[in-house]
């Protein structure tokens, strides 16, 4: 389906990725509604905490505090619009909403690998410098870690969604549920600029991060391993939990990018389930790592939610 305008070109597009929305609608409703409650729930809940309890106010949970507040907004990015498409008789939007959805969606998936790196950095520090943390980890620093975090990925992903935006259409028809890097396929001509472009900001927002946090965990457990009971004790609590949302993040944004860029042949349920994986399991799977795995978190929730039980 789509509405064409001869100044704008096209105006609404269709999301056909879709399985059986007529008949599953409820279901579906109901089932998204409650997983996005539970997603608001947890990562403010844990946010709240941070903010009302001073022995938080550390680098380390400040910057989980930052991991938490993208996933709310990637989650409200997403989940409203999908609650919207299953009660409606036809699942369509805008183009520039769709634009929209595209950088919010890689926006927060770009900063996550950039506060993932500062989180390393810190832990790298503390574990590895314990009497320089103080003077190299200050509030100044941490702003600029935050603002950088936030900052580079807007500014990088900022410029395929403008370049997109006024890229002419010949495809109405997006084989998804949401808009990621499969609105190129919408595009009569597949920019090379844009396919260039791609790759330098995939080096500089996922690789090079990523390859930046292995380098420095590995020098973590290194010396860890040659350093008292104590030093590999904290460097296990600390560490695991930021190890696996960023070896859970990685996965899920492996599977988007070669979804996304390789043509492949999977049925429509089974990229609907996947592309569900996405949007379903980090902004969940965080705030239950960090609330599960961080001890002091762990203790805070405790006391919020079971006080009688805290002596």
């Amino acid at each position: 389906m789509s509405f064409m305008d001869d100044e704008l070109n096209i105006t609404y597009i269709t999301l056909s990725g879709y399985v059986e929305v007529n008949k599953y609608r409820y279901v579906y409703f109901l089932i998204t509604f409650t997983i996005y409650i539970l997603i608001i729930c947890f990562n403010s809940t844990i946010v709240y905490l941070i903010v009302i309890h001073k022995n938080l106010h550390e680098p380390m949970y400040i910057f989980i505090g930052a991991l938490l507040l993208n996933c709310v907004l990637y989650s409200t990015t997403i989940y409203p619009k999908l609650l919207i498409d299953f009660i409606s008789e036809k699942q369509i939007i805008s183009y520039s909403a769709c634009i929209f959805q595209f950088f919010i969606v890689y926006f927060i998936g770009s900063s996550e690998f950039l506060l993932l790196s500062a989180m390393a950095y810190d832990r790298y520090v503390s574990i590895c410098k314990p009497l320089q943390y103080p003077t190299i980890m200050t509030k100044n620093t941490i702003v600029v870690f935050l603002v950088l975090g936030w900052l580079i990925p807007a500014c990088h992903i900022a410029v395929p969604a403008i370049v997109s935006a006024k890229t002419k259409l010949c495809n109405f028809t997006l084989k998804g549920i949401l808009c990621n890097n499969s609105i190129y396929r919408l595009q009569c001509v597949r920019s090379s600029f844009i396919t260039t472009y791609g790759v330098i900001a995939l080096l500089d927002l996922a690789i090079f991060p990523m390859l930046f946090i292995i380098f420095t965990y590995t020098r973590i457990l290194l010396i860890s391993y040659r350093s008292c009971k104590e030093v590999r004790k904290k460097a296990a609590e600390t560490c695991l939990p930021h190890l696996l949302v960023l070896i859970s993040f990685s996965f899920l944004s492996a599977y988007d990018i070669s979804v996304a860029r390789v043509e492949s042949n999977f049925s429509k349920t089974a990229r609907l389930i996947m592309t569900l994986q996405t949007v379903l399991y980090h902004p969940l799977f965080n705030p239950l790592i960090y609330g599960l795995k961080m001890k002091e978190i762990s203790k805070q929730l405790k006391r919020l939610f079971c006080p009688d039980k805290i002596i």
